[in-house]
């Protein structure tokens, strides 16, 4: 099966030049990683967090919106996620991508000028057309919540 492309420009900030841009680490990886581009290494205590720039803008297409997930490596290794993930990247938002690392570990964690810290996933996205009703439509489910279906 082949994969879809779709055209994305990066636009690299001034103060990120020297920065890589995003890559996908391998040829079938879901998600390209982002690089932090602070000035000066930043040190999460632990419960702590902050928003790391990265020095691009993203601009999508339209019909598209890209995830901003965490890295898998940094959760396990270092409690350090992103707040609040999935972090949405609109097709029309222009400004700076940021990523907001949150250390849940137990240990001060370092971010330092070019660490891959979060990973980008682009998806499509269907635009909802809303009717309004008067009663739910029935189900077997119906209005069964959290936890209703058993272990």
């Amino acid at each position: 099966m082949s994969e879809e492309t779709v055209p994305v420009t990066i636009v690299r900030l001034p103060g990120a030049r020297d920065l890589p841009l995003p890559s996908y680490q391998t040829s079938h990886a879901a998600g390209f990683d982002l690089h932090a581009a602070v000035a000066e290494p930043v040190a999460l205590a632990p419960g702590e967090y902050r928003l790391i720039p990265t020095g691009i803008i993203l601009e999508l297409p339209p019909g598209t919106e890209a995830q901003v997930r965490p890295r898998s490596g940094l959760a396990l290794k270092h409690g350090v996620t992103v707040l609040n993930a999935p972090g949405t990247i609109d097709a029309d938002y222009r400004g700076e991508v940021g990523v907001l690392l949150v250390n849940m570990g137990r240990h001060s964690f370092t971010v330092s000028r070019g660490d891959r810290i979060a990973q980008v996933v682009v998806h499509r996205v269907l635009r909802v057309l809303f009717e309004e009703g008067r009663e739910p439509t029935a189900t077997p489910r119906g209005g069964g919540g959290f936890g209703h279906t058993g272990i």
